[in-house]
């Protein structure tokens, strides 16, 4: 089983959280391996299920209300499953659990800088995204703006997140699939890429919400099991487990104190912001509000979506505690049986050594076919939120300037959805060998840099023009994208350079900011006929954001 369990680390290596790894060499491809029955008949059980529930979406997907947004059909509770769904990853499971393991309480502080999206989102942006859009963010961004160029706009940085999401999700899933079943990588990721088109283009976001809410449940399940089994080795107290890390740990008690993973405070509150402001910039987050019937429902999504996240990253912290003494002191787990040298397979694969020593191979098998789940409901997501910025937003609004027929964008829609696939295959076979994690850190940067700014003042602002959300949103988006690839991350690890000309990793600090203030300045400039009608109409948006009058109704409930 260490074999297994080596290749398996660097199968969902590309998946672990961009703070964990150091930039270092490409990343090594797995090699096909014997079969792994409990994990294959987990899989197969997922898949079988999943195909059941598309081919149930696909008889009640009839309209493009039904194909973006479920009719506006799906319960609160429903919904707020499915969103932690699509932000629960593998990298949540299998990262987050190392970081803990060996940064201790940074790795809790980490956890809460993704959490503190969840509550912006809930006071801030829930009722005024589900009363003043349809479809996609880009409903709201343009509202009372210039159609075709704000909507451009934020379809390109929408497309540019979910294109460098796709590619980490891809690789991870291509690795995972070539494990359990031993196929070439090439294979596997097309099998990925056919079953997401599947998914998507039959089901549309009935499908996505369900597969998502599945695979939300199955990580909850599978994450709180392991938790308890190893809890009941400390009599279920917190205290007892406490004082025997402490007491065992290398750094004693310092392990539960601050400053042990980010020393620099730039990158530490650079990355903070990403992850905070990136979830509320998130296209296939933020599609999620439109899938309900009201506002009062959009804020039930976003509590109860708050409840799993909030409860789930707190048994990853309990995981992380209690395997520094279950794995830590299980020669098993480490290379040449030495205690206390490298692990197995690496640091990521903490979770999985947990899960082997506390519930053997049939948990671990239960956790591998999870993080596939999870790998297969997110690149479901993210298909479905590129392919409606391609027709509802490209097409429907920008080429057709609203005169296509609901038929005709619903066809672009699968069109798009079956062209995404092929690009997300080609870009995973493509990236195969290469270290894709800052992918993660970089689709949360444009989300905070680009989608974020815009959004949020087109909200709260009246003063905000279509000159100054342009300006504004592609300052945002060319400067994240430059800093990451100047950063060490991409200009040293990917492109091989010596030296960094960015010496940061994360560019939230500099370019989100820097969004904001171009955004304001231009606008504040910009004294044009169409500017002053722009500002002119923010009173009705606002009736309509705060009332729901006129807002998009549920076609099913």
């Amino acid at each position: 089983m260490n074999r297994f369990y080596t290749k398996l680390m660097l199968a969902l290596l590309a998946l672990a959280p961009q703070g964990l790894l150091a930039a270092g060499p490409a990343m090594e491809s797995a090699e096909k391996q014997s079969l792994n029955i409990p994990a294959i008949v987990m899989f197969l059980i997922f898949v079988a299920m999943t195909l059941g529930i598309t081919y149930w979406a696909a008889s009640r997907t009839k309209s493009a209300a039904d194909f973006y947004t479920a009719g506006g059909g799906i319960s609160g509770f429903q919904n707020g499953l499915a969103i932690a769904g699509d932000y629960m990853s593998a990298a949540t499971l299998l990262g987050l659990t190392a970081m803990v393991y060996s940064k201790g309480y940074d790795g809790y502080i980490y956890m809460l800088a993704f959490f503190a999206g969840w509550p912006c989102i809930l006071f801030l942006m829930a009722d005024r995204l589900r009363n003043l859009g349809r479809f996609t963010f880009a409903d709201i961004t343009s509202y009372r703006l210039d159609q075709g160029k704000v909507r451009t706009m934020a379809a390109i940085s929408s497309l540019t997140v979910v294109c460098f999401y796709l590619i980490a999700q891809m690789v991870g899933a291509g690795q995972l699939i070539k494990l359990l079943f031993g196929l070439d990588y090439e294979i596997a990721v097309v099998v990925v890429g056919a079953l997401m088109m599947v998914y998507v283009t039959f089901g549309g976001m009935i499908a996505t919400t369900w597969v998502q809410i599945i695979k939300a449940c199955l990580l909850l399940t599978g994450g709180t099991i392991v938790m308890v089994l190893a809890m009941t080795q400390f009599d279920f107290s917190y205290t007892n487990l406490i004082e025997r890390v402490t007491t065992l740990h290398k750094n004693g008690f310092a392990l539960l104190t601050p400053g042990n993973l980010l020393s620099d405070p730039i990158t530490a509150i650079s990355l903070c912001m990403g992850l905070m402001f990136g979830t509320a910039g998130l296209p296939h987050i933020l599609m999620r509000f439109f899938t309900v019937s009201d506002a009062k429902e959009a804020r039930k999504s976003v509590l109860y979506a708050s409840g799993f996240v909030g409860f789930f990253f707190n048994v990853i912290f309990l995981m992380g505690l209690t395997a520094i003494l279950i794995v830590g002191q299980d020669t098993q787990f480490f290379e040449g049986g030495d205690i206390g040298g490298k692990i197995v397979g690496g640091g990521n694969m903490i979770a999985m050594h947990l899960a082997k020593a506390v519930g053997g191979d049939l948990l671990l098998g239960f956790l591998a076919a999870v993080a596939f789940a999870t790998i297969l409901a997110v690149v479901s997501g993210l298909a479905l939120a590129g392919a409606s910025a391609i027709s509802h937003d490209l097409y429907a609004r920008v080429i057709k300037k609203g005169k296509a027929s609901e038929s005709k964008e619903l066809a672009v829609s699968k069109l798009a959805s079956i062209a995404l696939g092929i690009v997300a295959v080609g870009l995973g076979i493509l990236f195969e060998k290469q270290n894709v994690a800052f992918m993660v850190g970089l689709a949360f940067g444009i989300a905070a840099s680009a989608n974020f700014p815009v959004l949020f003042l087109s909200m709260y602002w009246k003063g905000l023009t279509t000159r100054g959300a342009l300006a504004g949103g592609y300052a945002g988006l060319i400067c994240a994208v430059t800093l990451v690839l100047l950063s060490k991350s991409v200009w040293v690890a990917v492109f091989g350079n010596a030296q960094a000309i960015f010496p940061y990793d994360q560019p939230a600090i500099f370019s989100m900011p820097l969004a904001f203030i171009v955004t304001f300045i231009v606008s504040k400039l910009d004294s044009s006929r169409q500017a002053k009608a722009e500002r002119d109409a923010f009173a009705d948006q606002f009736v309509r954001a705060q009332t729901g009058l006129g807002a998009a109704e549920a076609s099913k409930h």
